[in-house]
């Protein structure tokens, strides 16, 4: 059986992330970690580039236009919508996951989806760390792995 074994370097990997600004402090922590993953992982500052967005809905239009771009290897969709009383969460929860699916099925361009859905803000808060690191390596494993099966 040949297997496709898994490459995590960020060298010479040119990589966008979308950011909302809602929850502030959630994405900018999803921010923080998933930054500095990816220059552990070895990609240079310069080929990291960060566009905002008012809120999660928002998302999937400034991924789909980044990669169109063909600028860049790997998307990541960073943001936090966190349970509130009305049905709105679910409404946002749902369509933006589906808005960043259909993204990179429609433009073959890797997107790694750390759009936190939880309950509370403490949840967000535990979580954003660890998966705004996990959203960087992501990135990265799924353009080797996507060059290596073409």
């Amino acid at each position: 059986m040949k297997e496709i074994e898994q490459n995590l370097s960020g060298k010479g990997l040119r990589i966008g992330i979308v950011q909302s600004r809602f929850n502030e402090v959630v994405c900018e922590g999803l921010l923080a970690a998933c930054r500095a993953q990816l220059v552990q992982s070895g990609v240079s500052e310069s080929d990291i580039t960060l566009a905002n967005v008012p809120g999660a809905l928002e998302i999937p239009l400034v991924l789909q236009t980044m990669a169109q771009s063909k600028k860049f290897d790997a998307l990541i969709a960073l943001g936090a919508v966190i349970r509130g009383d009305t049905y709105h969460f679910e409404v946002v929860s749902n369509e933006s996951a589906r808005g960043v699916g259909e993204v990179q099925l429609h433009t073959g361009v890797p997107v790694a989806n750390a759009i936190l859905t939880t309950d509370t803000d403490e949840q967000a808060e535990v979580r954003m760390n660890v998966k705004g690191a996990e959203a960087a390596l992501v990135a990265i494993e799924m353009v080797h792995l996507l060059k290596a099966l073409a």
